[in-house]
């Protein structure tokens, strides 16, 4: 099986990676960065990704010939590092292209994505467009190296927005009120983040997703905002006031706003207004992942929420 590094591996959605390619039993490293070194939670994080099995290669975005002798060792690069155009985060990985140019011997390499397709979202508001302008610099920068490549779009991850039913701001389920994005009808999917690390290792020695976009659209989790809320009131049996709010009252005052909050203010946008996570028929160069691998048992959003009861 494909010798796996990941980068990123301590984030959020970089520990699913880790976790799903030890399950699937590929040999499996993951990139420790300098900075790390200083973060206790990383580090004992990193001994744990060890004890199970792992093997930690030491790298860093700051030094290039480390990058290049950490892939020699691999066959797939997976990256995870966290999707922050403020930091730059996302353009950083122009670096690992090069350090791929010049390892000379990965076979398939997955940026750092997992969301909403960025070539579809040319539309996008501002500011929030940036970051998908930074996704398809790498992307056009990974395709004119002749690098190959597996992108995923993976949509909500549930952690962030399943569990406050989307609300801004929260991660917990409201207990009295909640507010509706329009009239709330507007389809969305909402995907566990263990499933996207099983999905996501799926493909990596795929031929059928080779230099292709894998769109991870689990059918029973393909809901609107007031299809997940009507999930947790059946689930918790308490009913919630609903608070209708426009696209013209969401997006009033948005100016005003914090840089960062408009980013996030102008994705839910995108996601409950524009509705451009399902809006879209899969085309000649995707795949669906429910459809590649049936076998997967995915996690639907009724036993998902069951957790915060």
């Amino acid at each position: 099986m494909s010798r796996v590094l990941i980068v990123g591996g301590t984030g959020y959605i970089g520990r699913k990676f880790v976790k799903a390619s030890l399950a699937l039993g590929h040999p499996t490293f993951v990139l420790s960065r300098p900075e790390v070194g200083f973060d206790i939670e990383k580090v004992h994080m990193l001994l744990s990704f060890k004890q199970a099995g792992a093997r930690l290669l030491e790298g860093s975005f700051e030094d290039f010939q480390s990058l290049v002798a950490a892939l020699k060792q691999v066959d797939v690069v997976i990256s995870a590092v966290a999707g922050n155009h403020f930091r730059n985060l996302i353009l950083q990985q122009l670096k690992l292209v090069e350090a791929i140019k010049e390892a000379r011997n990965i076979k398939r390499f997955l940026p750092s994505e997992f969301g909403m397709d960025p070539d579809l979202m040319e539309h996008a508001l501002e500011p929030g467009n940036a970051v998908f302008i930074d996704k398809r610099k790498v992307r056009r920068a990974i395709e004119a190296a002749g690098i190959p490549y597996t992108y995923v779009s993976s949509n909500i991850f549930a952690g962030y927005l399943a569990g406050g039913l989307a609300q801004i701001g929260r991660l917990m389920p409201p207990r009295d009120e909640v507010v509706i994005y329009g009239d709330g009808n507007v389809k969305a999917v909402w995907v566990d983040e263990d499933d996207v690390g099983i999905y996501t290792l799926k493909t990596i020695d795929d031929p059928r997703t080779l230099n292709k976009t894998v769109y991870i659209r689990p059918l029973k989790n393909i809901l609107s905002q007031k299809e997940l809320v009507a999930k947790w009131e059946k689930l918790s049996g308490k009913f919630l006031k609903k608070t209708y709010i426009s696209a013209e009252d969401f997006l009033a005052g948005i100016e005003d706003q914090p840089y960062e909050h408009q980013v996030g203010i102008s994705h839910f946008y995108q996601m409950f207004y524009s509705g451009d996570l399902y809006n879209f028929e899969i085309g000649p160069d995707g795949r669906e992942a429910t459809m590649l691998y049936p076998e997967v048992q995915y996690t639907t959003m009724d036993s998902y929420l069951k957790r915060y009861l």
